[in-house]
């Protein structure tokens, strides 16, 4: 039996599996086809096939059975990689001879890649695939496999996570055949599924209350999963499959809208992991209700120095805000007002922001907005930027802003709606792009400022890709900030940088230390405290034989405290 796992990559309110992120699905299926039975099963990326389309189809054609993995349904811009189009769905659903099963978020909720748009519907794929697994794909391959085609059950989804741990553990090798293994990849963890505020019907947008009542994973579970996966050479991990990390194992959880948070079982969770790998590198979470943070304010404090004391700098809780207007909040049962989201960020900058060993704070604020949600009127942008304009003037620190348009799937409340809210939003895109602008001029520039002045040194900047004769590089992490080195660095290295200026969403930096009897005048002139001067005497003079011999011929200066020979 050989079967091959397509990865046309994943993003979900609960969940990232774009490059240099591989999200749960791959992991899952491979360790199924184990346990039922396969004993050759490859991993491709959608971006690796591409690099030979035809050739690569003609190759999977010979396989037994061809997985793909899908699903954008919080679509953003991508600097790792690039998610399946809806031809090349298409395009693989026609081959003939294996077996064809389409699983993830594409299978259950639709084809979305860009907000303010209508998801194309499951539907459409039934015609070109054998199975389109509106259940859990894991758990229909490995009735496939086992048990035949003709008895697997396209909708069957599992009932605990005792399966899924089996898997998980099996199919933890597959991370070595990631492309970024060995760089910069970084593995998502579930915690548990759906989201809590299931029992009032969540979000009026949301996909994640589609999976049902809350199932919560055991914290052995987990633990055994990193633990195989460490073994497997995985350092960088996020616990990120959940709809709200500090909601995990809390009390009355699948009965009230916001449960009680539950620290002790957190730090064993925390603990556990790194009892079970010592040596991680990167260990962050994703999603937080603000509403939580809000509500149980000494218990979320409690978590956040958890965080602190466990995890690694650079981590991120991403909160849904979605609106400050009092109206949308309500009409499409929101979690926070403004006063309350504004609370949770207090926290967050009171108790994360000290700064680690990498150079950046160890967890702050993300926020989420949604545009062209039902009641958004004018008033509403007005309301969205008087709510930021409090965090500037109140010194507070957000690491994030995430602004995007409401995507509509068939499975959410919007359904109906879906024609008229799009063209709503087409009607204001001057003020949605008006709206935008300001926070990336202003209040992100402002952050940046405040996050990484101008002389912050960090570390472990990994080096992806090039762009206009510079480089750009991220440390791994959740929602790492994107720095532009004006230079050409080797790339899929880890470097040091020192932050000389900043732009809308990222930071320029330069090699820490600079060699100034190296280095081009593109690098130099960006060191803090190089002057017009001191540049034509670096380049005039050099090479240096000593820093003191810098020093005599230069002069002092901050610039000192940035250079070697």
């Amino acid at each position: 039996m050989r079967l091959a796992i397509i990865d046309g990559y994943t993003d979900e309110p609960a969940g990232l599996g774009v490059p240099p992120y591989l999200d749960v699905y791959a992991r899952y299926v491979a360790g199924a086809a184990e346990a039922a039975g396969a004993n050759v099963i490859h991993y491709f990326t959608i971006d690796g096939l591409r690099e030979n389309w035809s050739e690569s189809l003609r190759k999977l054609a010979k396989y037994d059975i061809v997985v793909l993995i899908a699903g954008v349904t919080t679509p953003g811009k991508y600097l790792g990689g690039t998610p399946i189009t809806l031809d090349e769905i298409l395009d693989i659903g026609r081959l003939e001879g294996p077996v064809k099963v389409l699983g993830g978020p594409v299978a259950k909720f639709g084809y979305g890649i860009e907000g303010g748009t209508v998801a194309v519907p499951p539907s459409k794929f039934r015609r070109y695939y054998d199975i389109v697994a509106s259940g859990d794909v894991d758990l229909v391959v490995y009735r496939a496999i086992r048990e035949g085609v003709e008895r697997a059950m396209p909708s069957e989804t599992h009932r605990d996570f005792s399966l899924i741990d089996k898997f998980a553990v099996l199919g933890a090798k597959i991370v070595t055949q990631h492309p970024n293994y060995g760089g910069n990849l970084i593995v998502e963890l579930e915690t548990y599924r759906s989201c809590p505020r299931y029992v009032s019907g969540g979000c009026s947008f949301c996909t994640t209350v589609a999976y049902g009542p809350v199932i919560t994973r055991p914290i052995e579970g987990v633990v055994e999963e990193i633990k195989a996966l460490y073994a497997a050479g995985v350092v960088h991990f996020r616990l990120g499959r959940q709809a709200d990390f500090y909601a995990y194992m809390a009390h009355d959880i699948g009965r009230e809208d916001f449960p009680r948070p539950n620290p002790s079982a957190i730090e064993r969770l925390l603990l556990g992991i790194r009892n079970a790998a010592p040596g991680l590198k990167t260990l962050h979470i994703d999603n937080v209700n603000p509403g939580t943070v809000a509500r149980w304010q000494e218990e979320s404090v409690a978590i956040t120095k958890l965080l602190v004391k466990y995890g690694t700098p650079g981590n991120v809780a991403a909160m849904g805000v979605e609106s400050a207007d009092p109206r949308v909040i309500k009409l499409n049962n929101l979690k926070v007002d403004a006063e309350e989201a504004l609370r949770a960020v207090e926290i967050f900058t009171k108790y994360g922001s000290l700064r680690g060993y990498n150079g950046m704070p160890y967890i702050l604020a993300g926020i989420n907005f949604v545009a062209g949600l039902p009641g958004e009127t004018s008033e509403t942008y007005r309301l969205n930027v008087e709510f930021l304009q409090q965090i500037l003037d109140k010194g507070l620190l957000v690491r994030r802003v995430n602004i995007r348009q409401v995507l509509v799937f068939p499975t959410s409340r919007l359904w109906p709606r879906a024609k008229k809210l799009t063209a709503k939003l087409r009607e204001r895109k001057a003020q949605f792009l008006q709206f935008k602008k300001w926070v990336r001029e202003v209040f992100d520039r402002e952050m940046l400022r405040r996050i990484v002045p101008r002389g912050t040194i960090l570390r472990e900047v990994y080096t992806e890709a090039y762009y206009h004769g510079g480089t750009y590089a991220r440390q791994v992490g959740s929602y790492p900030l994107l720095v532009y080195v004006p230079t050409r660095l080797h790339l899929g290295r880890y470097v040091d940088v020192v932050v000389v200026d900043h732009g809308a969403r990222s930071v320029l930096a330069v090699p820490y230390p600079v060699s100034v009897n190296t280095a081009g005048k593109r690098v130099l002139k960006h060191v803090p405290g190089i002057t017009r001067e001191k540049l034509t005497t670096i380049i005039k003079e050099r090479p240096f034989k000593s820093l003191d011999e810098l020093r005599e011929k230069v002069g002092d200066g901050e610039y000192l405290n940035y250079v070697a020979l």
